[in-house]
């Protein structure tokens, strides 16, 4: 209609476009155009994932507090036992963020709650420049990608920036080579296969064969994704925010199924996890005695360890977090109880086969109760010999006794057990035994069995 009557009153095809110029009709728009426009109004989405312990809250943590990029992000915790540690970590080193929390295996039980999280964070994310979700370490990162693809109101809202993976150079071997049942997949090969950018992390502990051999089996089941080298998950996050690497076809190739939604994958049903949560205080040198015996015995099925505790005596925090048989712990200043904060500890075990009991009973006796001995008490210390002294004071530096010795020396008596502070006997005390650290389940009332 609108040629046609241009050509009936003989304006020019210029004139007219002209004028349509001057008032342009929303109609007319291409397709192009009103796609790169949608583009533009999308926020970009980072899925951070990769195993159990490779560093992927070390690195959201970097992300959120460089200097560098000047943005504000959305994030979506996914952790995979019921009590959230890393959550609990990440709101109090990064106030100005918005968080949700799923807590469950975000690539299938939890799925749904993914699209109503994202929907519900779209109506709060103007003030942000993207989302990052961190997804547990036994997640597969498909299904997860797959959301902003099969999800009409989500492809509208946001688009898919990068996966980014995050590998442990110390264990990703074993992980990656280890035989699944029939049917079960490998999440760990899978979070490399999806990845887009590769960080493999902890570099400063295997030598160059090492990575060399990580190198090699990472490329030979990706080998086109950029592989940065890290230690501690230090990197420039402009080498992982706004990258626009995810590519739908690359994606499709290397599974024809991935925008399909009935299929299903599926995990390893003898991988579980243990949550532990209370009000109250632990003994963390007592705890950390424990977590060593742990250690020593169930090793390499334990996958993952971590918690935040309130230990008796102590202003901060106590985080910790442990991989197999590397642990790191401390009380870091930047985590201090508040007056009105519940003082209370979680703690999470993921691993195989895992004696959720045992764990449960293990970390309860570590719980701060009635002490033996108050301030005055005259009492031996076992430091190589046994030592006559008197308490001078009460959870003295996380320790239940600070004593001064009769040779004017002081120490810490560490667990309030005879093992470590006895009561003082008449005349020159009973002869002195080293302290035998027996396995914890051996101990007398300890339940039957051990923790795997």
């Amino acid at each position: 209609f609108w040629l046609k009557s241009v050509a009936q009153k003989g304006w020019s095809i210029v004139g007219f476009q002209k004028i349509f110029n001057r008032f342009p009709l929303p109609a007319m728009e291409t397709a192009a155009k009103r796609q790169q426009q949608a583009q533009q109004t999308c926020v970009p989405v980072t899925i951070l994932t990769g195993f159990l312990g490779a560093g992927k809250t070390t690195l959201l943590n970097h992300i959120l507090s460089s200097p560098d990029h000047g943005m504000r992000f959305a994030i979506i915790e996914n952790e995979f036992g019921e009590v959230g540690v890393d959550e609990k970590v990440i709101k109090e080193t990064s106030e100005e963020q918005l968080i949700e929390v799923l807590n469950g295996c975000i690539c299938c039980t939890v799925r749904g709650d993914l699209s109503k999280a994202l929907k519900r964070l779209r109506a709060k994310t103007s003030g942000f420049d993207g989302v990052i979700i961190e997804t547990t370490g036994l997640a597969d990162p498909a299904p997860v990608a797959q959301t902003f693809f099969v999800d009409e109101e989500l492809r509208r809202s946001y688009k898919l920036d990068g996966i980014i993976t995050v590998v442990d150079a110390k264990h990703v071997l074993q992980h990656l080579y280890e035989e699944k049942p029939e049917g079960v997949e490998n999440e760990c090969v899978e979070q490399v296969a999806f990845a887009d950018r590769i960080l493999l992390n902890k570099c400063d502990l295997v030598d160059e064969e090492t990575i060399e051999e990580v190198y090699k089996a990472i490329r030979g089941i990706n080998s086109n994704a950029d592989i940065i080298r890290t230690q501690h998950s230090q990197v420039e996050p402009s080498k992982l925010i706004n990258i626009e690497a995810f590519s739908l076809d690359k994606a499709l190739e290397m599974d024809p199924e991935f925008l399909n939604t009935e299929s299903e994958h599926q995990h390893d049903l003898t991988v579980s996890s243990a949550s532990i949560r209370f009000e109250g205080e632990l003994n963390h040198q007592q705890l950390r005695m424990w977590l060593s015996e742990l250690q020593q015995n169930t090793a390499k099925d334990l996958f993952r360890y971590k918690g935040v505790l309130a230990v008796k005596g102590m202003p901060e925090k106590f985080v910790f977090q442990g991989v197999h048989m590397l642990f790191n712990g401390s009380f870091d200043p930047r985590f201090r109880w508040s007056r009105t904060e519940v003082r209370e500890c979680r703690l999470v075990f993921i691993g195989r086969n895992l004696d959720k009991k045992a764990l449960e009973k293990g970390v309860m006796d570590c719980k701060v109760g009635v002490l033996r001995f108050k301030v005055g008490d005259a009492v031996e210390a076992n430091c190589e010999e046994w030592i006559q002294g008197t308490i001078i004071n009460l959870w003295d530096e996380g320790n239940p006794y600070r004593i001064r010795l009769h040779n004017g020396e002081e120490c810490f008596g560490p667990v309030d057990t005879d093992e470590f502070v006895r009561k003082s006997a008449a005349g020159s005390g009973i002869a002195w035994q080293p302290i035998s650290h027996g396995p914890w389940w051996e101990q007398p009332g300890a339940s039957s069995g051990k923790p795997w």
